[in-house]
């Protein structure tokens, strides 16, 4: 992998780690369903504007329908599935379950003869998963059908979230990341949008909520995802999604100190065995082949 390509590595593990406590504060403001929604309209039409600033051509020749497929399922599916499993199951609970993003694209990928499954990626996803259970460890809460349900939810996002990676890779592999993301957040917006008679706005939000929900779709949603689109589109929808793995050490850390949530040496070992997880799902570090 690219030097560029590990800074963005590095630079979407950092922003997509904190933007779960920022995530939790929009949906405490606007709902599960408008901060979905309007997190995605407003990302949508920032990098649009963005790109008419720049002056930068874009092109959507590839058509609407692989858009509205990517939409669906990387940001509606993604973050319905999250926003709706974190205040009920937490913000730990949450972290450990986007883990099995990774496993789920694996699973698309080799399914689709998208990418060759190996040992050193069998055994980086293995390593991924049980880094990430030693790092957040069992959920300290009753079992309960609410608890249940969040945890379907946060499954349900993660699956989303590994077809749409793969669904991206292989049909928007000759379009660029800023259509591909433009296109992705207006359809998983509009397609939210609608819920808001079912599940209207909880709150009469403030100033401060919408300084959080501009900072969620605007940083930590409009630019990165067009750094994301552009790494699936560099090294391959499972090693770009691997990323979640690191994601959710950030987000622990976090945790520990602005929520004070208790993070030890077990969790520092869980910690380090992530970070070896994803060397070997990226390749920069190989299992020895057998002869």
């Amino acid at each position: 992998m690219k030097s560029r390509d590990m800074v963005v590595y590095s630079a979407l593990a950092l922003i997509w780690g904190l933007s779960f406590l920022v995530l939790m504060k929009a949906v405490y403001a606007f709902g599960w369903v408008g901060a979905v929604a309007f997190r995605a309209l407003i990302a949508s039409l920032t990098l649009y504007a963005l790109a008419r600033l720049m002056r930068r051509k874009l092109d959507f020749s590839l058509g609407w329908k692989p858009l509205l497929v990517v939409g669906a399922t990387t940001v509606a599916g993604q973050l319905i599935g999250l926003s709706i499993a974190g205040p009920l199951i937490g913000t730990a609970m949450s972290a450990i379950l986007v883990a099995t993003i990774p496993l789920f694209s694996m699973m698309i990928s080799a399914v689709w003869g998208l990418e060759r499954i190996n040992a050193s990626r069998l055994a980086g996803l293995g390593l991924g998963i049980g880094g990430v259970v030693l790092l957040v460890g069992f959920p300290a809460v009753p079992v309960t059908a609410a608890f249940l349900g969040g945890c379907a939810a946060a499954l349900l996002g993660s699956f989303s979230a590994a077809f749409g990676s793969n669904y991206a890779s292989r049909w928007l592999s000759r379009a660029g990341a800023w259509e591909v993301t433009i296109g992705a957040f207006f359809f998983g917006g509009a397609m939210t949008l609608p819920l808001l008679v079912v599940v209207p706005v909880p709150t009469v939000p403030v100033l401060a909520d919408y300084l959080w929900l501009a900072g969620l779709a605007c940083g930590m949603s409009a630019l990165t995802y067009v750094m994301y689109f552009g790494l699936v589109a560099a090294i391959g929808a499972t090693r770009a999604i691997s990323v979640e793995f690191a994601v959710t050490t950030v987000a622990v850390v976090i945790g520990a100190l602005v929520l004070n949530e208790p993070f030890g040496p077990l969790q520092a070992f869980g910690a380090a065995i992530i970070v070896a997880g994803c060397a070997l799902v990226l390749g920069l570090v190989r299992l020895p082949e057998r002869t």
